[in-house]
């Protein structure tokens, strides 16, 4: 079970988020009755429940505790998964240390229970799968005011069932059938190998009662709670059968010619044969995230005193400098401190090349160092770290729902009670034709045996989690299954244009100034009302000023004026300067007349320089000068448009910067449509009106005023190179800048929405044609428990195929590249 937490600011509206891991469910109509029992806590507000992933994600008040979502999971009739983490505890003296110690675990959200030894300096707490992270465990400790952390030996949490423990329910029913087989098989050609009624029994028995105990298990425990699901129909269905077989033979003594001891027997088998094909699919859906999850290192190298040590990661400070030599991977985030190198980053980001990284550069837990010494300082540790989110936000996007999902549990929670009528009308009908009792009774066990609700219920988590999964792998970041699903439509690539289009590193490349204003002091004056902005128009003219050694003067009422510059008053030669630096519309609002220098503008413009006006405001406006900067435009962004383009998929760039320099990026780059000087609040306005011909639109962008226009889309799509916020918002988050991702990402949306629809046609079709020949008697129980069994892993196999899903750029690694200094946004 994981944990998030949100406030919507006042302490009652407080909520968590739960992720708990759910053991027993079988099909589609547990996944309904362990929803129905988690909506019936108080205080929970939404559950969610996939049977894919085996898990349920819950929506709670702040003051619901896990223990009591585990209590009603259990009284649904199922299992909350559990698991121990061993810590090693330092600083303990007495039996009271014991207790304090105990008390401070138990209180941690999660934990079932803790064991303190003294002897040993061990603590082995239970809770509840992945509600704890041992770094909160460790934090209760301290706060208790000892030590802790998880020994280097700890195993790792995910570890896999081993094959015999899983298979051998399997082969021992395989065996056990394998002489009730031998008839079927010989009776084709003539040779009668029967064997006797009490051999039958003998064999057939402990398949049905001891190997099939789970059916019978899962089925008290659902019908005790009202419902019924597939292992209803397995018990009854193979109960009939094994209660004929009895009858016969007690009524008929030996000389009956057939009994149906091999039906149940077979049935049985044959489904958890398929049951374990089924987990071990569903284990590979599941590959992503084991991954990403080897990519943690157990052990930090630290300095400390000028000592190299090598401790658990768990231990490991912020501010620590963390030593990684040549080969060895970064086990936490940071900045380099001192040294340079090359790190792989592939699995993180999608990036198949190294990146060259030095000092001040930031690293992420998770990459492969190259051939360089670093020292670097850590950043975030545990939860906190770039790795840690991805998994839980690949976690999370593999445990929710798709829209559609809602509609597939809806017919899956009556689809059982259907079965079961159905099943009944057939045994009447077969009895009432004149086709005897026993034959009516093994019509009916088939109609039971064929159903499955699980081919419905696993059709679309499994494709869901391969989608994802890919994406992750390559650097597309799905937040959530519903933005998955809705990108298939997408008709419209609306683009940002500033580090989304372009790299979003301007410089500096013209300035005029009036007659009466040096160049320099023209520099002076717009680094003065630069200072302390982070905007990258501030940076490139700080990087100038810089480079001609000239000094900002102090600067007063500093403000950004949001979509349109800055302002600020700047003191020289004894008189006081209001000065503003922006774009024509902020001019525009001061009264500042532009057509000294118009013409001189608009040429810039053309040219896709962006323009920046600096104007003193105080008494008579008077403008001082202008600024133009430039920028280049990201490699690949016009074959990533062609792309897009060669999709069926419209593009258009909504920015804040002037007509010509937009015009001139889109007509570098192959945009259809520009809306340009478009302030942030007004940009959710322009992607509404995008969408008003009924056309599916995402948003593309990497900053703060995108965030309106990212969530006002029908997917937001956000650069990882850009700010929190909008990743934040966004549905998708590219972890690398590269536009080409955008129509990957469309593309991986399409090929997971066809195998979606694939498997959903194929689960109904199977059951509505299996079911009808099993009516109308064409199948036999045997045949029919190998459909059943032979469907969910069709379904699962073919989720599966989307694991030879790549990128167009590993496809076709040649990729157009184009460059020029171009415009970037005020």
């Amino acid at each position: 079970m994981t944990q998030t937490s949100t406030s919507a600011g006042a302490a009652s509206e407080a909520s968590h988020s739960w992720m708990i891991g759910i053991e027993g469910m079988s099909c589609a109509s547990c996944v309904s009755r362990v929803e129905k029992a988690l909506d019936k806590v108080p205080g929970v507000r939404h559950a969610s429940v996939s049977l894919a992933t085996e898990s349920a994600t819950v929506e709670a008040a702040a003051d619901v505790l896990p223990e009591a979502l585990r209590a009603a999971v259990e009284k649904a009739g199922y299992r909350v998964a559990a698991t121990e983490i061993e810590l090693v505890i330092e600083g303990m003296t007495c039996a009271s240390c014991v207790s304090r110690i105990e008390k401070a675990l138990d209180r941690v959200p999660g934990v079932l229970g803790t064991t303190v030894n003294l002897a040993t300096d061990r603590a082995t707490v239970r809770v509840l799968e992945g509600a704890a992270e041992p770094e909160q465990l460790t934090a209760a400790v301290e706060h208790a005011g000892y030590r802790a952390h998880v020994p280097l030996t700890e195993k790792p949490a995910r570890a896999q069932p081993g094959v015999w423990r899983e298979a051998w329910p399997v082969v021992v029913a395989a065996l056990l059938s394998a002489p009730l087989v031998v008839p079927m098989v010989t009776a084709p050609f003539g040779a009668h190998a029967m064997s006797p009624a009490w051999v039958q029994w003998l064999l057939a028995t402990p398949v049905q009662f001891w190997l099939g105990a789970r059916f019978y298990l899962a089925s008290w425990k659902a019908l005790r709670a009202g419902t019924a699901n597939m292992d209803v129909l397995v018990a009854l269905g193979t109960s009939a059968a094994y209660g004929l077989s009895l009858y016969l033979w007690y009524t008929r003594g030996n000389s009956t010619p057939a009994l149906y001891f091999d039906a149940a027997a077979i049935v049985i088998t044959l489904i958890l044969f398929g049951k374990w094909l089924e987990a071990r699919a569903k284990r590979h859906t599941a590959d992503a995230i084991r991954a990403l999850e080897k990519l943690r290192p157990d052990t930090a190298r630290i300095v400390r005193d000028g000592v190299e040590e090598d401790v658990p990661v768990s231990v490991v400070q912020v501010g620590d400098i963390v030593v990684i030599r040549p080969g060895e991977r970064v086990p936490v985030d940071g900045v380099i401190a001192r040294g340079a190198s090359q790190l792989d980053e592939s699995l993180l980001t999608g990036e198949s090349l190294p990146v060259a990284k030095g000092e001040d550069d930031a690293v992420i837990g998770g990459a492969i160092n190259g051939d360089g010494l670093l020292h670097v300082r850590t950043t975030a540790i545990g939860a906190e770290t770039a790795l840690s989110r991805i998994i839980r936000l690949v976690e999370h996007a593999q445990a929710a729902k798709a829209p559609i999902q809602r509609l597939v549990d809806r017919v899956a929670a009556v689809f059982v009670p259907a079965v079961l009528a159905v099943a009944l009308v057939t045994l009447l009908g077969w009895w009432y034709a004149g086709g005897g009792l026993e034959h009516a009774i093994i019509v009916a066990v088939t109609v039971l045996v064929v159903a499955c609700p699980c081919s419905l219920g696993l059709a679309t988590p499994t494709a869901i989690m391969v989608g994802t999964g890919m994406g992750a792998r390559h650097g597309i970041l799905i937040k959530d299954a519903e933005a998955l699903e809705v990108a298939h439509r997408i008709r419209t690539v609306a683009f940002d244009k500033t580090g989304t289009l372009t790299e979003g590193k301007p410089r500096l490349v013209a300035q005029v100034s009036a007659p009466d204003v040096e160049p320099g002091e023209l520099l002076q004056l717009a680094a003065s009302v630069q200072t302390g902005s982070s905007h990258p128009l501030a940076e490139a003219v700080m990087l100038e000023a810089s480079g001609k050694n000239v000094v900002a003067l102090p600067a007063q009422a500093l403000q950004a004026l949001a979509g349109r510059g800055m302002a600020a008053t700047v003191a020289r030669n004894g008189a006081v300067l209001d000065l503003r630096l922006g774009n024509s519309r902020l001019m525009e609002e001061e009264g500042v007349d532009v057509a000294p220098f118009a013409e001189r503008a608009m040429e810039l413009e053309r040219a896709g320089r962006t323009v920046s006006w600096l104007a003193d405001v105080a008494g008579k406006p008077q403008l001082l000068g202008l600024l133009a900067f430039g920028d280049r435009v990201k490699p690949g962004a016009r074959a990533a448009v062609q792309r897009l383009h060669a999709m069926g998929v419209r593009t258009a760039m909504v920015t804040g910067d002037n007509a010509g320099s937009a015009q001139a990026i889109a007509d570098q780059v192959g945009i259809d449509q520009v809306v340009a000087k478009v302030l942030p609040e007004n940009k959710a306005e322009t992607v509404a009106l995008l969408k008003k011909d009924g056309r599916a639109v995402a948003m593309v962008g990497d900053g703060i005023n995108d965030a309106p226009a990212l969530a006002a889309a029908d997917v937001g799509i956000a650069m990882a190179t850009g700010t929190d916020v909008a990743m934040h918002i966004a549905g998708v988050t590219l972890m690398r800048g590269d536009v080409a991702l955008v129509a990957d990402a469309i593309d991986l949306s399409r090929r997971t929405w066809s195998k979606i629809r694939q498997n959903l046609f194929w689960a109904f079709a199977y059951n509505v044609i299996g079911i009808g020949l099993a009516a109308f008697g064409v199948l036999s129980p045997v045949i029919a428990g190998a459909a059943m069994a032979a469907s969910s892993v069709s379904v699962v196999s073919n989720a599966l195929l989307l694991k030879r899903w790549r990128p167009a750029a590993e496809k076709s690694p040649a990729r157009v590249r184009s460059s020029g200094l171009m415009g970037v946004n005020t």
